[in-house]
């Protein structure tokens, strides 16, 4: 009856990552890391100097690997608690991506790619505090956006969606606008794509407007995940699958999922190639990014479903070469974006294809992995159905409503 609701209202609950209890280093458990190359990058850089703005819904500001990562916040939600509060941990897990410290258990806790940047905590009602419906999502993520900016962050990361049949046309105008400004003013606007592929794989806000980049999620054998959504938004794939990171669960940390992950460690490279080229503009970052990610298949061109391949940061900082014109954007304006009308879904791909590994050999499985206590993606996301359903009978059901999106 729940999943029917949803359905009804054209809302998608996304997966909700597992808790994990390791049974050895947390840290020999993050595959992604290995993959990519991180302890040798690290030799070069680990996003020292720069600042990554995180827009989600709350933080454990007092974990003990992001303990000194966090900036001063702001909270654009309307709930009570300030940005420290939160009622699950994907804002805590997408910082732990992007800047963990990996401090706890003696050092083996869990590592961020870009270990040195700092996070900027935003919160927004994305939907965890008990509504799960909010008639002003993309105004709080146009809200905290603008902040972030006028904060000096380099990097935008926003994990977090919103379908466009749900989203209101004026809403989107708007949101695209200062998603604009922001471009022109220096950031780079980093934003997953969506997980709904095998369900409709409907275009999603802010990932699919211009002047973002759209991020999508591959398995440890560099294979788009099949979640993972697909169009002419996505403009690079990252590890998004089995990723171990900081959360709010007793054990202090969880196994996830999805282009919510794959958007924060695309976050953290950019960060990465920031702190070592300070005079690159967000065009040139991006744009040696594109240059250096691991091609589809091989090839030299982009796909609908892993862009222009998976992101190599050790390669862009070992092997960056020509960062281009500092003011041209590399992502075309026929390429990049669906307009702000679009509602209809993007095309499927038929079968995910291997998007190039994030590293430069096959990668196999990781060490000790940690057990999930509960299976990702199901009985956890039973709280968040439960809150759509009580606010549909509130809303009545042929109301359009906006609602937001874990990706």
């Amino acid at each position: 009856m729940a999943a029917a609701a949803l359905l009804a209202a054209g809302i998608v609950v996304g997966p909700v990552a597992a808790p994990a209890v390791a049974d050895d280093s947390i840290r020999a458990a993050q595959w992604h890391l290995d993959a990519m190359h991180a302890p040798e990058m690290w030799k070069v850089s680990k996003g020292e100097g720069v600042t990554v703005a995180v827009i989600d819904g709350g933080f454990k500001l007092d974990h003990p690997d992001l303990v000194g990562q966090f900036l001063p916040g702001k909270d654009f939600s309307g709930s009570s608690g300030g940005v420290g509060s939160y009622s699950d941990g994907h804002g805590t897990m997408m910082a732990s991506l992007i800047a963990g410290t990996g401090k706890s258990r003696g050092g083996n806790g869990a590592y961020g790619l870009a270990p040195n940047a700092k996070i900027l905590p935003l919160k927004i009602d994305n939907g965890s505090v008990g509504t799960a419906v909010t008639a002003d999502f993309l105004d709080q993520i146009g809200q905290a956006v603008t902040y972030a900016v006028d904060q000096g962050a380099k990097v935008i990361s926003i994990s977090q969606g919103v379908s466009s049949v749900t989203a209101l046309p004026g809403d989107v105008v708007k949101l695209s606008r200062i998603l604009a400004a922001a471009r022109a003013r220096g950031a780079l606007v980093v934003s997953s794509v969506g997980n709904s592929a095998k369900s409709g794989n409907l275009v999603e806000y802010p990932g699919a407007l211009p002047n973002v980049v759209g991020v999508g999620a591959v398995d440890r054998n560099g294979t788009v995940t099949e979640e993972s959504e697909t169009g002419p938004q996505v403009a690079l794939v990252a590890p998004g699958q089995d990723t171990i990171s900081a959360c709010t669960a007793p054990s202090g940390y969880c196994t996830g999922h999805g282009t919510s992950d794959a958007t924060a460690l695309a976050s953290a490279s950019a960060a990465l190639v920031w702190a070592v080229h300070k005079d690159w503009t967000a065009n040139q970052v991006l744009r040696v990014l594109i240059n250096t990610a691991g091609r589809p298949n091989g090839g030299d061109k982009r796909t609908d479903d892993a862009g222009w391949g998976a992101v190599r940061p050790r390669v862009a900082l070992t092997d960056p070469g020509d960062p281009g014109p500092a003011d041209v954007s590399p992502l075309p304006a026929d390429a990049a974006t669906p307009s702000a009308s679009v509602s209809a879904s993007a095309p499927v791909s038929s079968a995910p294809s291997p998007a190039g590994s994030p590293t430069d050999a096959a990668v196999g499985a990781p060490p000790v992995q940690p057990k999930a206590d509960v299976p990702s993606g199901s009985s956890s996301s039973v709280p968040i159905v439960a809150g759509v359903v009580a606010g549909l009978v509130l809303v009545a059901g042929a109301v359009f409503v906006v609602v937001r999106r874990r990706r």
